[in-house]
Order: structure tokens, then sequence, then C-alpha cells
């Protein structure tokens, strides 16, 4: 199952490896290395959230999400986007953007730390929003109950996620981006920047998101309409025909993934450059590591982790929504890496550990019973 799994990892791993020495030499291996390993550490709430979509998806479309959806990951987050937001923000042409990237490093640095604040802002609100959604909906699993059971009566109340998330960003916006921090140590007024990048995000999700809860209720409707159509034709002996939306569902779906390991992705990609400016080296590192956060993601769906252990997709939200804090604090303010790789690691951890204390629990109770039927008998 390892083998199988995370081939492509291992195997990207060496090509990655061995394309850095030739790049760079062995200090381009070093620092390729050291970019896989902060990929993983930050990204391992994202494969946990999403493992949760990815099961409701054929084998098919997880090997999509493993190749095609790779390929959007490496190319496009940790190579392409960079240069697409350098070109925009420095209103350069796309070849310009390009010969920037690869022949002045430094200056190609200054211009992605300089388009921050409003990259933080889109992937904050984003972020937020699946966090507040989660948080605000009534579940029958509770990790902290004190603190999940009065929020998900409160989000019986309607758009009230997007409400608090709208108010966290004007508060943003009035505060830490009137002061945002620029490359050099200047600060600058990024206020209406912020607002606009901020809104983005929130609509980019609202869209995202609602079009792939659309499609899933869509498909479930089908999928129960055929059940009750193959158990009409076992007596009657017709032809079923085929459920025809479970492509469109899934590929919404595929959508929904892409767009959410592109907001993970932010604060890798900006943090990536407190060790190297090199947009080569960046996108080999990062993208190993993507790799192994998709085939983790898998895992935990072939093996149905989640499902064992209950309480690590609390844990994984409650990360999301400290990395959209962090996020937005660093619009004004520079947060470790580390930091961010600890929080979201401990967060995982704490709800791990509650999943097999509440699975000792459960079983001992069970041995209890069955005990206790002996006994009577």
């Amino acid at each position: 199952m390892v083998l199988k799994t995370f081939g492509w990892s291992f195997a990207v791993t060496a090509l990655g490896l061995v394309a850095a020495v030739f790049y760079g030499g062995w200090t381009a291996f070093g620092l390729v290395a050291i970019l896989t390993i902060l990929e993983v550490s930050l990204s391992f709430d994202n494969a946990v959230v999403n493992a949760g979509v990815l099961k409701k998806m054929s084998e098919f479309w997880q090997k999509i999400f493993l190749t095609i959806g790779i390929l959007i990951a490496v190319f496009g987050m940790r190579l392409v986007f960079p240069v697409v937001i350098v070109s925009i923000t420095a209103q350069l042409g796309p070849i310009e953007a390009i010969d920037l990237a690869l022949n002045d490093h430094a200056r190609y640095e200054e211009l992605v730390t300089d388009a921050h604040p409003a990259i933080a802002a889109f992937g904050g609100m984003f972020l937020l929003m699946i966090f507040l959604d989660f948080i605000f909906e009534d579940r029958d699993i509770k990790w902290l109950a004190w603190l999940e059971r009065p929020l998900a009566k409160l989000g019986k109340i309607d758009m009230l996620a997007a409400c608090v998330a709208l108010i966290v960003l004007l508060i943003t916006a009035t505060t830490f981006a009137v002061n945002a921090h620029q490359y050099g140590g200047v600060h600058v007024d990024k206020s209406s920047t912020v607002l606009l990048a901020g809104v983005a995000g929130v609509v980019t999700y609202m869209v995202v998101g609602g079009l792939s809860g659309f499609f899933e209720e869509k498909l479930e409707e089908e999928e129960e309409r055929e059940h009750e159509a193959e158990e009409e034709a076992r007596r009657t002996g017709k032809p079923v025909s085929a459920v025809k939306l479970v492509g469109k569902a899934a590929f919404f779906m595929f959508m929904y993934l892409e767009v959410l390991d592109a907001s993970f992705s932010f604060d890798g990609v900006i943090g990536a450059f407190a060790v190297s400016n090199d947009p080569v080296v960046i996108a080999l590192g990062l993208g190993i590591g993507a790799m192994y956060v998709r085939s983790l993601t898998v895992y935990l769906v072939r093996q149905g982790t989640l499902d064992d252990y209950v309480y690590l997709e609390h844990g994984a939200h409650y990360a999301i929504g400290a990395l959209a804090a962090i996020l937005l604090v660093t619009i004004q303010y520079e947060v470790p890496e580390v930091v961010t790789g600890l929080i979201g690691v401990a967060l995982i951890a704490w709800s791990f550990w509650s999943s097999v204390r509440r699975n000792q629990r459960l079983r001992a109770h069970e041995e209890k019973e069955v005990a206790l039927a002996a006994n009577e008998v």
C-alpha cells in the first residue's frame, strides 16, 4: 500500500534532487531538500482536509488528483503563479517577468514580497471561510464540545460565516493593511489592495465551494434514484440508465481541491524566499513536497484513517483557522515559518491523540458490555 501510494512521490523526489544537482550543484540539492521538508510540514493539515473531500470521489478522480493535479500544483502554483503575480504587480510582460525570475533573483524576490499583502488577504479569507463553515455546522461528532456546541447553534443564522469573514477583513484592512510591511522595511498603505483581494477570496470560496456542493447533492440524488431504479429493474427485468452527473460533480470537487491547495500553498511560496530566491530551486523543493502531500491525502482515504480517527478532520480545520489568522497577520508582521508549521502539527497531533483515547474508551465500553452479557448468560 505504501509503495503503491507513495511510488510517484519517491520517483519525483529522485528526479527532483538529481535535477537540483545538475542545476546548482550540491548547494541546490540541500536547498531543495529543506524546501521539501518545509512544504510537507506546512501542508499536513491540507492533506487531512483534502482527504475528507477526496474520499467522496472515485478512484479515477483520485488518480487525476495525483497526476494532472500535481502538474497544476507544481508548475501552476509553485512556478507560474509567482511569475504571474510579478507580471501583474510590476506591469511587466510575461516574457520580461520570466527573464526577471531567471536572471535577477533579488529583484524577483522583492516584487513577489511586494505582492504579499494581496496574496495573504486572498488566501487568508479563503481559508477563513473554510474554517468558519466547519465550526458553524452542527456535527454529530464534536471534538471540543464546549466550543463547538454553542458555535453550531449560532451557525443556524443564515450567512453568518460570510458576515464574520467580511468583518475580519474590514478589521484587517483598517489595521494591518494601513501599515503593511514591504520589502526593505518600508511600510505603505495597502488597504484597498487587501480589501479587493480579500473580497475576491470570499467570492472564490462561495463560487467554487457552492458549485461543488451543488453537484455533490445532485450526485447523491442521482445515486438514490439509480438505486431505486435498480430495485425496480430487478422486479421487471428492464435496463437501468447510467448516472451522468458523476463526472460533472467530481470535476467541480476536483476544482475545489485545486483552489484549496492553492490557498494552502501561498504561505509556503512566500516563506520559501527565506530559504532561496531562485525560482527553479523553489519550484523543485515545493513541488516535491506537494507530491508527498497529495500521496498522503490518497493514503488517508484508502486506509480509512479519517473514519478511524474521527477528530483528525476537526484538528485540521482548526489548523486552517490558525493559518488563516497567521496569513492576515503577516500583512504587517513577519511570522516565522516554523511557528506556522508547529501550530498546524500540534493541533493535528492533539486531535489524533484525542481520537486514540476516544477509540480506547469505546473499546473498553464494548468489552464491558460483552462481559456483562456473558455473566447474564
